[in-house]
């Protein structure tokens, strides 16, 4: 793939630049701040930009606001999110602009060197790829109540991991039951939800949308 980097930490940036090439990436640009990422997208049209939240001039939201300028003027550009916290607002906004190709990890999984690797190729591949503590953080104000109190225990484990982007496969593989299982349990919860059979709309995602409140 070819990736933009947007780190402003030189130590990280330059590591992440060197284990990309090495996994057989190719780093079009490496960049320190939100309006560099920018400018390197519109020039070098990567397929993927890794993205830190927290950059300047300010070290506040300076990435994830970046992040959502490149979702809407390029929509087809997959963006992973790397964060030290869970910056809920612009999160929320980033995770239901588009149904895929969108991921969000926090940092910590980047010493997960597979874990890590893993979310770029699911990013790339036009998929989502969601940290488990950042989908907690941001589904905790709604998992009690109305529609959701009306899932098992086992869909709403389901759930969650639709949430973070897996496939069913994936899901039974995490879960250990048959994909079979799994099958089930979406369609209960499609109904349980009440997601409408209407064309045009992935009841997978407006599952994930009702799971965020949003």
């Amino acid at each position: 793939m070819r990736i933009v980097l947007a780190e402003d930490s030189t130590l990280l940036r330059e590591g992440l630049v060197r284990l990309l090439a090495e996994e057989g990436h190719e780093v079009v640009a490496a960049v320190g701040d939100g309006a560099a990422l920018v400018e390197a997208v519109a020039a070098d049209q990567p397929d993927v930009c890794v993205v830190d939240v927290r950059m300047p001039p300010t070290h506040t939201d300076e990435g994830l606001r970046a992040a959502l300028e490149i979702r809407e003027r390029w929509p087809g550009i997959g963006v992973l999110v790397l964060s030290q916290y869970v910056e809920k607002r612009y999160a929320t906004q980033l995770i239901t602009s588009d149904a895929g190709a969108v991921g969000y990890l926090l940092k910590d999984r980047v010493g997960q060197v597979g874990e890590f690797l893993d979310a770029l190729e699911r990013v790339g591949a036009g998929n989502a790829a969601f940290d488990p503590e950042v989908v907690r953080q941001l589904l905790a104000r709604t998992t009690h109540t109305d529609p959701l109190s009306r899932l098992t225990s086992r869909e709403v484990d389901v759930l969650g991991q639709m949430a973070q982007g897996c496939t069913n496969d994936t899901i039974a593989a995490s879960l250990h039951i048959s994909r079979s299982a799994v099958e089930k349990h979406v369609n209960s919860i499609f109904d349980k939800l009440d997601l409408p059979r209407s064309t045009g709309y992935s009841r997978r995602v407006l599952a994930v949308l009702r799971y965020l409140g949003t």
